[in-house]
């Protein structure tokens, strides 16, 4: 796995370009602070040699990443769009709402779908309400996922993540233009989708 170690200078904006991760780890930092997303997305996965790469989250700007809260190997935070955060920002309670914990729940939720077709259309819609946004005709993610990272996500193959794709491709519902980083999915796809 390929991952710069993040040092903790106090109250310091990181800078981290596309497909850079960084592994934060937990002891180094101080109690009751966070990481908060300061542009960018960002895709929080575990280090662990038993689940290496298993996706936790996706954060966005103005996100928290609760350091405090992390397993004792702590986690890698992967650009997915050139990211900007903010370390050791205090921790705000009165949010009511863990990014990371609502992420992992919803990708629970996806993963006991009954078959890899809904569980694709599903995370495609959870991704685009929450990260992408309307363009035209199209829906449109602002970063591109492999498909070995898809199958993960679906509990599936990267084989079986690749035949899907390419069959909402022939379809017509899915666009990834070469030559950007950039995924156009149909709307109704989104609309239809089971979560």
């Amino acid at each position: 796995m390929n991952f710069h170690t993040y040092g903790e200078p106090p109250s310091k904006s990181v800078r981290i370009i596309t497909g850079q991760s960084v592994l934060i780890d937990p002891s180094s930092r101080p109690k009751g602070t966070c990481l908060e997303v300061e542009s960018g997305i960002a895709r929080v996965y575990c280090p662990c040699e038993e689940t290496e790469g298993m996706t936790l989250a996706f954060l966005q700007s103005g996100d928290q990443l609760r350091t405090d809260l992390l397993c004792s190997e702590g986690v890698c935070v992967e650009a997915l769009t050139d990211l900007s955060f903010h370390s050791n920002v205090n921790i705000d309670e009165n949010i009511g709402y863990d990014a990371v914990n609502e992420w992992t729940l919803q990708l629970l939720r996806i993963r006991h779908l009954g078959n890899a077709e809904q569980r694709l259309q599903a995370l495609f819609s959870i991704l685009v309400n929450r990260l992408g946004r309307r363009c035209g005709q199209w829906c449109e993610l602002p970063f591109r996922l492999t498909h070995e990272r898809i199958g993960e996500l679906i509990g599936s193959t990267r084989v079986t993540s690749t035949r899907l794709i390419s069959k909402l491709r022939s379809s017509e519902l899915l666009i990834a233009p070469i030559g950007t980083q950039t995924v156009s999915v149909a709307p109704s796809f989104i609309e239809t989708s089971p979560l």
